[in-house]
C-alpha cells in the first residue's frame, strides 16, 4: 500500500475511535450493553422540546427600577441639601421621572444648580418649576432611562440564572427574549412541575434593614394613619409585617402588624457577602438564615447600630418586616433571619439573597409543559424521518452509482458519527429543528457525492485513466463543494447568533454537520477511492 495512502487511512481510524469513544464510552468505560447506552444517553443532551419540560417568558417590570432611582435621588438629595445648608420647603417625587424642589431660598439658588450639574448632570435636568416661584423640577433624561432599562435586564438575567443553577435544574436556558417588552425567555429542560423554580424566580429578595421610627406596632394600617394625624412623618414609610404573642396555653398566635419605618434603608441586599440557612437555637425545630456584610456596609452598620442603641431595627423581606429587634449594641458585619422556616424555605431564601435581588418585579406572560412522552414522541418521528431519508439516499446511490454508492453511504455514515460525538463533546443541545438539520446534512452530503461522481464520470468519458479521472473529479468539484458548503454556513451561522432556543440547535447542528460532510466526502471518500484503484488492474473496474 502506498505509504501516504497509509497515514491517511490510520487518520481516518483515530478519527472515528475518537468519535465512538466520546458516545459510548466517556465518561465510565463500559463493560456491559446497558453501561454503553447509558453513556450515550447522557452524552447528548436533549432540549426542552424532545426531553420535555417547562418554558416561561417573563416579563421585568423595569419602570420600578426607575421609580427606585427616583427615590434613592430624593433622598440623597435631601441629605446633600441639609449638609451644605440650602434652605428648602421640600423634595418630593411627582412621578417615576420627575422630582421638586419647592421653595429654594433665591440667594442659594446658584448653590443648587452648581449641585445638581455636578452630581446629576448626566442624569437629570433642571428646569424652574411651573406654576411655582423658586422651586425647580429634575427630569430624569431619556438617555438615563434607557441606562437604567438596560442595566435592570442584564441584573435579572444574570440574578435568574444564579437562582435556576443552584437550584440544581438541568441546563436551563435563561436569555433575553424578543425585541421590546423586557422579556426573559427561561427554559427548563426535564422540569415537569416547575413550582419551586417559579417561586425562587420570582422572589425578589429585596433584604433590607430599617430603622423602626415608631416603637408602637399597629393592627391596621388605619389605625396607624389616625394615631399620626392621617399624615406620616416625613421621610417614613407604612410597612405591613406579622407580629407574635402567646396565648394562655403557651403558644404563639401570628398576625399582621404595620410598622412606621425609615424610608431609606441603612442595608440592602446588595451590601450581603453572603447567606447561610442554619438550625434555629432557641427553637430547634425551626430554621433561621445568618448573613454577613461586605466590608463596606459593615462601616456603615456599625455606626449606625453604635448611634441607636436601644431602638428597634426592622428586617424587612419582599416589603414586610420579619422581625424588628432592639439594638443592644454595636453590630459590625452580621446578623440573623427568624421566622417559622422550614430547612427547604430556609435554604431557598439562602439562595435568593446570595444571588442578588432583583432589580424590578417580574410578571409570568406565557408558561407552557411539554410532557416527556410529548418529548419521546418528538424523538421518536425525528428518527424515523432520519432513518427514512437515510435509507432512500442509500438506495439511490447504491443503484445508481453502484460500488462507488457504498462509498457515499460510508461517508454518510461517519458524518453522523463526527456529528454526534461534536453534539457530546461540546455540551451542545439536540433540539426537533436540530433533527431537521441532521436531514438536511444528509441531503447536503449526498450532494457532494454526486457533484463528484458526476465530474469524475464526465473525466472517464473524455479517456482519461481511472486514476486520473478521481483525481480531476474530485479536484474540480472541490471549489463547488466550498462554495456551496460556505454559503449556507454562513447562513446557519446567523441564525445560531440571533436565533433562540431550537432554532439555534438547527444552526448547530447543521453547521457542525456541514463541515464533518466536507471531510467525509472529500477527504474520506477520495482516499477510499485511491484505496480501490491500488486494487485495480483495468479502468473498467471503476464502478461509477
Amino acid at each position: 500500500m502506498n505509504p501516504n495512502l497509509k497515514w491517511k487511512a490510520l487518520f481516518i481510524l483515530a478519527v472515528i475511535l475518537f468519535c465512538i469513544y466520546f458516545l459510548f464510552g466517556y465518561p465510565v468505560f463500559p463493560t456491559s450493553l446497558a453501561q454503553v447506552k447509558d453513556n450515550f444517553s447522557k452524552q447528548i443532551r436533549l432540549g426542552l422540546d424532545l426531553q420535555g419540560g417547562t418554558h416561561l417568558i417573563l416579563q421585568v417590570q423595569v419602570q420600578e427600577a426607575i421609580a427606585q432611582e427616583t427615590d434613592t435621588t430624593v433622598d440623597r438629595l435631601t441629605t446633600v441639601l441639609r449638609s451644605k445648608n440650602i434652605r428648602y420647603d421640600e423634595v418630593r417625587r411627582v412621578d417615576d421621572t420627575h422630582i421638586l424642589i419647592r421653595n429654594i431660598d433665591p440667594s442659594q439658588q446658584s448653590q443648587l444648580s452648581d449641585l445638581v450639574a455636578q452630581q446629576y448632570n448626566n442624569i437629570w435636568d433642571m428646569s424652574p418649576a411651573a406654576g411655582e416661584t423658586s422651586s425647580y423640577t429634575l427630569t430624569l433624561r431619556p438617555t438615563a432611562i434607557a441606562a437604567i432599562q438596560e442595566q435592570t435586564m442584564t441584573q435579572s438575567v444574570e440574578t435568574i440564572e444564579r437562582r435556576i443553577n443552584a437550584l440544581g435544574l438541568t441546563e436551563p436556558t435563561i436569555q433575553l427574549h424578543g425585541r421590546k417588552d423586557n422579556e426573559i425567555l427561561v427554559q427548563l429542560p426535564g422540569e415537569g412541575d416547575p413550582t419551586r423554580a417559579k417561586a425562587v424566580i420570582q422572589a425578589g429578595g429585596q433584604l433590607e434593614l430599617r430603622l423602626v421610627e415608631d416603637p408602637v406596632s399597629y393592627s391596621s394600617q388605619s389605625e396607624a394613619l389616625s394615631r399620626h394625624g392621617g399624615v406620616l412623618p416625613p421621610g417614613t414609610e407604612l410597612v405591613p409585617g406579622r407580629s407574635e404573642t402567646r396565648n394562655a396555653t403557651g403558644g404563639v398566635d401570628t398576625g399582621e402588624s404595620w410598622y412606621v419605618l425609615s424610608r431609606a434603608p441603612v442595608v440592602t441586599g446588595r451590601d450581603l457577602r453572603s447567606a447561610v440557612e442554619t438550625r434555629n437555637t432557641n427553637n430547634p425545630g425551626m430554621w433561621q438564615v445568618n448573613f454577613t456584610l461586605s466590608p463596606e456596609a459593615a462601616r456603615r452598620f456599625g455606626p449606625f447600630t453604635e448611634q441607636n442603641r436601644g431602638r428597634q431595627m426592622a428586617i424587612v423581606l419582599e416589603h414586610r418586616v420579619y422581625s424588628a429587634p432592639v439594638i443592644n449594641g454595636r453590630i459590625d458585619d452580621s446578623g440573623l433571619i427568624e421566622g417559622n422556616f422550614s430547612q427547604e424555605s430556609a435554604h431557598d431564601l439562602a439562595l435568593v439573597l446570595r444571588a442578588g435581588a432583583l432589580p424590578a418585579s417580574i410578571k409570568y406572560l406565557e408558561e407552557r409543559t411539554v410532557g416527556p412522552s410529548l418529548g419521546a414522541d418528538s424523538i421518536r418521528h425525528g428518527v424515523q424521518a432520519s432513518v427514512l431519508s437515510l435509507i432512500v439516499v442509500m438506495l439511490f446511490m447504491l443503484v445508481y452509482y453502484r460500488l462507488s454508492g457504498g462509498n457515499a453511504v460510508l461517508a454518510l455514515f461517519l458524518n453522523l458519527v463526527i456529528l454526534l460525538a461534536f453534539l457530546a463533546m461540546s455540551g451542545a443541545v439536540l433540539t426537533l429543528p436540530g433533527i431537521a438539520g441532521v436531514i438536511l446534512t444528509i441531503g447536503m452530503g449526498v450532494d457532494s457525492n454526486v457533484l463528484v461522481f458526476e465530474r469524475i464520470r464526465e473525466e472517464l468519458r473524455n479517456g482519461k485513466s481511472a486514476p486520473a479521472a478521481v483525481d480531476a473529479g474530485f479536484d474540480k468539484a472541490f471549489l463547488t463543494i466550498i462554495d456551496t458548503h460556505v454559503t449556507t454556513v454562513v447562513s446557519a451561522a446567523f441564525l445560531g447568533v440571533f436565533g433562540t432556543g431550537p432554532i439555534r440547535g438547527f444552526a448547530i447542528t447543521l453547521v457542525v454537520g456541514l463541515v464533518a460532510n466536507i471531510f467525509t466526502a472529500v477527504y474520506v471518500s477520495k482516499t477510499i477511492f485511491q484505496y480501490h484503484l491500488t486494487k485495480m488492474d483495468r479502468q473498467a473496474e471503476l464502478s461509477i
